[in-house]
């Protein structure tokens, strides 16, 4: 079997992550974090905060950046657009955006944000950067914005965006979920004032595991109340960071896990895990585009993740999904990933498209027979 499925989870993970979560479980050693001065809840406040520690290793920040754990960057977003977007601001965005973004931005623009979209081309998916400019207006205070689309693998230049915010002096929320552990993400000027991950993806934690890196300044409002461990006695939730983001308890053994994939990440070295995907690419991408009758959409001419959309003809992405899973066992993604604008743009949004998307995992050997599976599709 092949699994091409990894932009929405990868399945395949390092032994690593698996013995650290059975550790936590199985020592009878660790207990709640920041919930009792004893030996086991001391220790599981170590592990969160040697988690804390790597992830702010991994995207390079500064002193003024702190990180809170969720259980996805959906939750993650959701409260970190709540938290900072007040009614009356404006919000520049793209049409990359995943739900997990829009549908927080549209529940907001129904209590007064203002929200513009800056739109991409056909078929590359490329972003109109040139009309960032005119889409500015007076109430304009937000850029959220997706590092990486998870239909096409574009990835966003975030040095420009970064600059665009400073010279407009805009806050800057970054959806790295395509990109954390896959291609370099840099926090290092501290520009950003949010960016939000997940675990599972290319961080090969475990499901439910994720989290958000903020300024320290950051004021924001809590999404969800309850209990902290050490403000008992206040009504309200503290709104110091990273405490605002932390109400209950914590994921101890995801987080444990997921810190074992970042520290494989950080070992093997981020720059090595983007190389793999660019040797894969210049196998997968001229040998489909070689393929008569098939559409492969992105931009090929600059940085990108291993994420590939595609239709063979005019067939139903589902169907040659389905086809791809009965016959040769290859496990992909049909239809629209959860990110509807930019089918609009590419002109997919009936159709939607057949997704593969590759992880550290994926061999030059596994690339090769789904070049040879589309090939014999498209024959058919």
């Amino acid at each position: 079997m092949y699994y091409f499925d990894n932009a929405a989870t990868t399945a395949q993970k390092p032994d690593c992550v698996a013995k650290a979560v059975y550790q936590v479980l199985s020592s009878g050693t660790v207990g709640n974090p920041s919930r009792g001065a004893h030996g086991y809840a001391l220790r599981a406040y170590g592990l969160v905060l040697q988690a804390k520690d790597d992830v702010k290793a991994l995207f390079h920040c500064g002193p003024e950046y702190d990180v809170a754990f969720t259980h996805n960057s959906t939750a993650a977003l959701n409260m970190v657009l709540k938290g900072l977007i007040r009614p009356g601001d404006g919000v520049l965005t793209t049409s990359w955006e995943h739900n997990a973004v829009l549908r927080p931005l549209y529940q907001l623009e129904k209590e007064g944000v203002s929200l513009a979209f800056i739109g991409s081309d056909q078929p590359s998916g490329a972003l109109q950067y040139d009309t960032m400019e005119a889409l500015l207006t007076p109430q304009t205070k937000w850029f959220v914005c997706n590092h990486a689309s998870n239909v096409t693998g574009n990835v966003l230049d975030l040095p420009r965006i970064k600059a665009f915010c400073r010279r407009h002096h805009l806050g800057l929320i970054v959806d790295v979920s395509q990109t954390a552990g896959a291609i370099d993400v840099d926090l290092s000027d501290g520009i950003v004032t949010a960016a939000c991950f997940t675990g599972h993806k290319s961080l090969y934690g475990p499901g439910g595991t994720g989290g958000i890196v903020i300024r320290r300044d950051a004021v924001v409002t809590p999404y969800i109340t309850g209990g902290d461990g050490v403000h008992s006695f206040e009504r309200e939730q503290p709104g110091a960071i990273p405490g605002v983001f932390e109400a209950g308890t914590a994921n101890v053994a995801g987080i444990a896990g997921l810190d074992a994939g970042i520290r494989y990440i950080l070992d093997k070295g981020v720059a090595a895990a983007a190389a793999h995907q660019q040797e894969l690419a210049r196998i997968f991408v001229p040998a489909v585009q070689a393929i008569s009758g098939i559409r492969l959409y992105g931009d090929f001419s600059g940085p990108r993740v291993g994420v590939y959309s595609l239709n063979v003809g005019e067939a139903e992405s589902a169907v040659v999904s389905d086809v791809l899973w009965q016959t040769y066992h290859m496990a992909t993604r049909p239809a629209y990933h959860c990110a509807p604008l930019i089918h609009r743009s590419l002109g997919t949004a009936v159709q939607g498209t057949v997704r593969f998307s590759f992880s550290q995992f994926t061999t030059e050997e596994d690339v090769r027979a789904a070049v040879q599976a589309l090939q014999d599709i498209s024959e058919l």
